[in-house]
């Protein structure tokens, strides 16, 4: 089974929206059994998104478009759609109800273009998922199928896991089950994994299952994937479990979480398991500390509070290092909100620097109860690349300190 991505807008190929849906659903159709070896971008044309949709019917056995469902006048999907398949298109005045329920549930007026969001070409089935205007399509051609949905990420995750995706197994006979676990890592390089994991990844290369695969995140780490391919989804899920363990026994603490857990998360669920609160100080980062734990802990269980600013991160005598600097400041954090634990980065004395200091020159500083802990570490990048870096150095400090506490 081949199934081809068609991402649709003007504004993909002019580098004003980065295409991250045809990303997405690539990762998913490939976890889900099924080939893709093409991806295309495709302006709001009606002749050019013609010309793709059948190149891509041609070469595959299904074609998802991923874009152009809206109500203006570019948004054109639909039409296009309609001509390949040689139909019609009729509105279901169903969907208008739906749509106007929407507006109307939000206290707003439905404008009249939205109307068009309900034509569907004769013979295709809309999406049953809906969490937006913009209904999907499920649209036969012959013994293929052309499936639209929505560019919105959200819409777009939900209706390719809700049906796209089961659509297209059921259509390819996938009987397996496969399944992928993602290894979070910080502290070490991608060739210092694969030199550590470089036997075992040997072994599996002979065995053919499970698979290692590395991806690079920037100031999100470095992400190991491990995939399974199995007769179902517990059998899958076992072999991922015994992977995962003989990898952390290599690995060791660099790995800080699973899947979609964030360096914060991960800390702000430790600190709540252990009954610990947390108080910042951030200075050098801008509010970026404050702007992460807060997204994980909005009712403030664990985050009791920040302060943001340079003039609140500079506690510590007069001649202290750069740890004592950064330790003091962490203290204030601590007691300013009442809080277990204080955290706080610093960087280097401008007035007197110690001699040779490393460009991005940082002191991280712990305090756990009367426990105190420092480090230095130097970062690199841009403003804004550096503060991220600070960041999730500064995390993953407080959670190693945390997991030898």
């Amino acid at each position: 089974m081949r199934c081809e991505i068609v991402a649709i807008g003007t504004e993909l190929l002019l580098g004003q929206i980065v295409d991250t849906n045809s990303s997405w659903i690539g990762e998913n159709l490939a976890l889900a059994g099924i080939d893709s070896v093409y991806q295309t971008k495709v302006g709001d044309n009606f002749e050019r998104m013609e010309f793709c949709i059948r190149q891509a019917l041609g070469r595959s056995d299904a074609v998802i478009c991923c874009g152009g469902l809206g109500p203006t006048q570019d948004d054109i999907t639909r039409e296009v759609i309609a001509k390949v398949m040689g139909v019609e298109l009729r509105r279901d005045e169903a969907i208008v109800d739906k749509i106007r329920y929407m507006f109307e549930s939000r206290n707003r007026v439905m404008a009249d273009n939205n109307r068009r969001q309900a034509d569907i070409p004769v013979g295709a089935e809309p999406i049953a998922q809906m969490p937006g205007t913009a209904p999907g399509l499920m649209c036969p051609v012959g013994d293929k199928v052309i499936y639209a949905v929505p560019g919105v990420p959200h819409e777009m995750r939900t209706m390719v896991n809700g049906t796209v995706l089961p659509d297209l197994q059921r259509r390819s006979g996938q009987t397996t089950a496969i399944r992928s676990r993602v290894l979070r890592t910080w502290g070490n390089s991608e060739s210092g994994l694969a030199e550590i994991l470089a036997d075992r990844i040997d072994t599996l290369d002979q065995l053919g299952n499970p698979t290692l695969a590395f991806q690079a995140s920037g100031i999100e780490g470095i992400k190991v994937r491990i995939t399974a391919k199995s007769p179902d989804k517990a059998t899958a899920e076992s072999v991922l479990a015994s992977e995962e363990k003989l990898i952390r026994g290599l690995l060791g603490d660099v790995i800080f979480g699973v899947d979609d857990e964030s360096m914060e998360v991960v800390v702000i669920n430790r600190l709540r398991e252990l009954g610990l609160s947390l108080g910042v100080i951030e200075g050098l980062t801008g509010g970026v500390l404050t702007a992460r734990l807060s997204e994980v802990d909005a009712a403030g269980g664990v985050f009791k509070g920040a302060m943001v600013g340079d003039a609140h991160s500079h506690a510590g005598e007069p001649g202290a290092t750069g740890e004592e600097r950064a330790i003091a400041t962490a203290k204030k954090a601590r007691d300013a909100f009442g809080a277990d634990v204080g955290i706080a980065v610093s960087k280097p004395d401008i007035a007197s620097p110690p001699p040779g200091a490393p460009p991005g020159l940082v002191y991280l500083g712990v305090v756990v109860g009367d426990k105190s802990y420092s480090q230095s570490t130097a970062l690199p990048g841009d403003r804004a690349r550096f503060r991220n870096y600070a960041v999730i150095n500064l995390l993953n400090f407080l959670r190693k300190t945390l997991s030898a506490a």
